[in-house]
């Protein structure tokens, strides 16, 4: 990377719009000045670039001249850790505003060919369909209607354990192997309990999983309160109890045909897709017995969204939260469907899919400074929000 050189004078008249301070910051743990640099030139592709974010757009708009080899070495051989990228955005953004959940949710990362590290034919449960693709687990930190991902895991397809000349090609590290999807979530939870972020609660789209149990089972033990949103096909464990201490696995559908009584109920408006409207729905929360007698967690709780006139609820949810809070359960559930939008704005506005190298690192680096380039703007929301509460809290004091 001699031309590291060439990088400085491009920036000069630049220096006012907060990238380069904020580069300074995001990129403080990197051993060198070069990956730095490189970064920073990374980042205000995926910021400014318009079309595609390829490292030819990228050097071409940023530099003013093509720079390929150097950009593509950055992102996907370079030894920078993207974990120290992303704790930091956890971090700055949690000093600003504690996160109202955590949620998880896979990204389709559509592909032609069958060489980039994760890739394959392979069933997208957000789409009900088989697509060949990348699958990305994101964990995202939840503020209102704004989301910032800030932690990242490829899901391996099963047909990756044993490719050995698959694998050497995109670099994909020895211990990395096709498990299910549980794992990820509960994986993501305990790097993240490194971090110095407040605990919250946990979202996550289990709707078109067949089995729920083992990813309740890892958040309980975690301490982790949640919201899973499960399909009507979902097995629950139920029935565990004194009398029958191994828990059967029933359908979602079918544990509310059983359930012989609903500890809350209430009628509660929900967005339905379509700019101002509104829909009127049922809700209930009914206990589950603990699938397990003895173990000290809260108690389980189905909730449904049964509308009115259906003969059939709309929607299932899992949760450990207190059934007096009903409204706070639903409110919570309704957070999760801001991630996708999240989502779609980091492919359209920062390159998110835009990715053309093969390694594994190469992904992962790229998710992360994609979130970076979000997190740009999301922190300066986030600081102007902050502000303006101290100054309200200022006045309201004098």
């Amino acid at each position: 990377m001699n031309q590291i050189s060439d990088l400085r004078e491009p920036f000069a008249g630049e220096r006012q719009d907060g990238i380069s301070d904020y580069c300074r910051d995001l990129f403080s743990g990197f051993a060198r000045s070069d990956q730095r640099r490189w970064g920073e030139v990374y980042l205000r592709g995926l910021l400014h670039v318009p079309g595609r974010r390829t490292p030819a757009n990228i050097s071409e708009k940023v530099l003013g001249r093509r720079m390929v080899q150097p950009i593509q070495q950055f992102v996907n051989q370079s030894t920078w850790r993207y974990d120290s990228v992303r704790r930091f955005l956890a971090e700055r953004a949690s000093t600003l505003k504690a996160p109202e959940a955590w949620a998880f949710d896979e990204v389709v990362f559509p592909k032609n060919g069958t060489r980039s590290a994760g890739v394959g034919r392979q069933f997208v449960g957000s789409a009900g369909r088989v697509m060949n693709c990348q699958l990305g687990m994101a964990t995202s930190m939840v503020h209102g209607e704004s989301c910032l991902p800030v932690n990242w895991h490829l899901m391996l397809p099963r047909h990756w354990d044993d490719d050995h000349e698959l694998r050497s090609s995109a670099h994909v590290p020895q211990h990395e192997r096709h498990r299910p999807r549980w794992s990820y979530v509960l994986e993501s939870l305990d790097e993240i309990l490194e971090w110095d972020v407040p605990d919250a609660p946990v979202l996550a789209n289990w709707s078109y999983e067949p089995q729920v149990e083992q990813l309740l089972l890892g958040l309980e033990e975690r301490g982790f309160s949640y919201v899973v949103e499960v399909g009507a096909s979902t097995l629950l464990p139920v029935g565990a109890g004194p009398r029958q201490p191994a828990a059967r696995r029933v359908p979602a559908a079918e544990v509310v045909q059983g359930m012989r009584g609903w500890s809350e109920r209430a009628v509660l408006a929900r967005p339905d897709g379509r700019e101002g409207k509104t829909r009127h729905s049922h809700f209930m929360i009914g206990a589950l017995a603990a699938p397990r007698p003895g173990m000290r967690h809260a108690p389980r709780h189905l909730v449904v969204e049964w509308p009115f006139g259906r003969q059939q609820p709309r929607s299932y949810w899992m949760t450990n939260l207190p059934p007096d809070r009903l409204a706070d359960t639903v409110a919570l559930a309704e957070l999760r469907h801001h991630v996708g939008r999240s989502h779609d704005r980091l492919h359209e506005e920062y390159g998110l899919g835009d990715f053309e190298g093969r390694s594994f690192r190469g992904w992962h680096h790229h998710v992360t400074l994609a979130s970076a380039a979000l997190g740009f703007h999301r922190l300066q929301e986030l600081e102007a929000e902050f502000l303006g509460d101290e100054e309200e809290r200022y006045l309201r004091e004098a």
